[in-house]
């Protein structure tokens, strides 16, 4: 009689444990996917429509709030909270798993409804997240004292959520991309549904058939998405670019695309034009012939910081007195693109893998914080300033730091966006430039048909020799005949009261957005 009670006994325990640990791997793995969620949703937010700073404190405020409500409301459910809790994780990883899909499929197909379905999947999400804590909770009470129980649950759903917030932007951005991870988390959250029907099958009683079911069309679903997410992705960007795509890849940092037109090849960062092959040397022969005309001392040593295309690197190598060139670029695979890629070498003459060539892949900020070699001359051909992150690169304190990295004498260079589209934006960075520190400041623009007027901003210490321009170089755009009409500006492109742009307060960013908000 003692042995088997006993033997009893140890059932239960057993049992006990198995209901538990279920109950803490789902509180794990609803923590991991309801932070994956809520970044997979900013970040597409901000890559579509610019100003992550808006739309990650959005986001996190819908979010946070739709939680709240998801608490309160579950304390109205109070019959079945099984049945009730696997009903909740199959919805959630149906939505979650196809949000980012419908985003992708409202940006390209209906643009005007991004920002209700947006809206829709975030608070959708937000509600159903906020029900997860209490029923788990409620669960967890027939095996643990409540002290011990809501420790349980929250320690292991925030040590979840620090599992998403370490994998996302080192693993699962640049191995799967946002559209394939979004998908692969909702089938990860499946998991939860096929946990308590399996281990909670007697509790659940005679909807358990109905349940598993349901959840075996939900991981045919997912699956069937996730290995149809190539096609998919391949056939969204061709509804994005008119032309032919001949190669598309997803770095850590963007997505890049190059497509082919007879003999126009385009590069497209994140969906916006860097440049086509047709007129790329107006934009190119611009930005490094003009400076290097009007210096007054000889140029041996430049800083190239972005141009890991090798557009300005082909240029700077025309001028045999260069000794040194260092390409500074953030982005691994868009260098390696600029290095493999014949397309890219052939534009670029193979710039790349020249020996007075350098390239160093890092931040254009952290390299000038550390650098001790000074330079004659700096260029600054990043992308345009449409999220926060790029606008810190045309702050005060950025060109600081660039002045701080100059020879006596020596010129400074950067692209400025487009002073007809977005003038405010233009005459910002100009004033900021000034505002650093530099003596001398000439704003000027060329005409690049892809991109319509296009603006640079040259700074330097010393007065350069705007009088006697010397163009020693062989140019296909740029002659001394036209020399003086980039540094005039039409009426309609010039906007005065503009502020300086601070890394603390990126008044760029909204003057970039505003500007460009009817023609993006």
């Amino acid at each position: 009689m003692r042995v088997e009670t006993l033997n009893i006994n140890a059932i239960i325990m057993d049992n006990t444990k198995k209901y538990s640990v279920t109950l803490i791997f789902a509180a794990f793995i609803s923590g991991l996917c309801s932070i994956i969620y809520e970044l997979l949703i900013a970040t597409t937010a901000s890559y579509f429509l610019g100003d992550s700073v808006k739309f990650f404190s959005l986001t996190i405020g819908i979010y946070m709030a739709s939680m709240g409500v998801g608490t309160f409301i579950s304390k109205y459910i109070e019959r079945d909270i099984l049945t009730r809790f696997v009903q909740i994780e199959l919805v959630l990883a149906l939505l979650g798993g196809i949000s980012i899909p419908a985003l992708y499929f409202a940006y390209s197909f209906a643009e005007a409804l991004f920002i209700p379905v947006y809206l829709f999947f975030t608070i959708s999400i937000g509600l159903l997240i906020g029900l997860e804590i209490p029923f788990l909770t409620r669960l967890m009470e027939q095996y643990y004292n409540l002290k011990v129980n809501i420790a349980n649950i929250l320690s292991f759903d925030y040590f979840g959520a620090l599992i998403a917030t370490i994998s996302f932007p080192f693993f699962l951005l640049p191995v799967f991309g946002i559209y394939q991870s979004s998908l692969i988390f909702g089938f990860i959250n499946l998991s939860i549904g096929f946990a308590i029907i399996w281990v909670f099958s007697k509790d659940i009683g005679g909807k358990v058939p109905q349940l598993k079911n349901l959840t075996a069309l939900l991981a045919i679903f997912l699956a069937g998405m996730i290995f149809l997410s190539s096609q998919f992705l391949e056939h969204w960007d061709k509804s994005l670019y008119e032309d032919r795509i001949i190669y598309s890849d997803q770095s850590k940092y963007q997505r890049i695309i190059l497509t082919k037109d007879r003999d126009d090849v385009r590069l497209y960062l994140d969906g916006n034009l860097q440049f086509s092959s047709v007129d790329e040397y107006r934009y190119h022969e611009s930005l490094v012939h003009i400076p290097i005309a009007i210096s007054h001392q000889p140029i041996k040593r430049v800083l190239l910081l972005g141009a890991g295309d090798g557009m300005a690197a082909r240029e700077l190598l025309k001028y045999p007195d260069i000794q040194e060139i260092i390409v500074v670029d953030l982005d691994e695979h868009m260098v390696r693109l600029g290095k493999t890629n014949p397309h890219l070498t052939k534009m670029n003459g193979n710039s790349l893998a020249s020996n007075k060539v350098k390239v160093v892949i890092g931040d254009a900020f952290g390299y000038l914080d550390k650098n001790q070699d000074k330079f004659d001359f700096i260029i600054a051909d990043l992308p345009d300033p449409n999220n926060n992150g790029l606008a810190r690169l045309y702050s005060k304190q950025f060109y600081q730091k660039v002045k701080h990295n100059l020879n006596n004498g020596g010129i400074f260079v950067t692209q400025a966006t487009s002073p007809y589209f977005a003038p405010k934006a233009y005459w910002s960075i100009a004033k900021t430039v000034q505002a650093a520190g530099f003596g001398n400041i000439y704003p000027y623009h060329a005409n690049v048909p892809s991109f319509g007027e296009w603006g640079f901003v040259l700074a330097s210490d010393a007065k350069l020799n705007m009088t006697n321009p010397k163009i020693n170089i062989e140019t296909r755009y740029l002659d001394k005949n036209n020399f003086y009409n980039f540094f005039a500006f039409d009426k309609d492109t010039i906007a005065k009261d503009v502020e300086i742009n601070l890394m603390d307060r990126p008044i760029l960013l909204d003057y970039y957005l505003r500007g460009w908000e009817y023609y993006r």
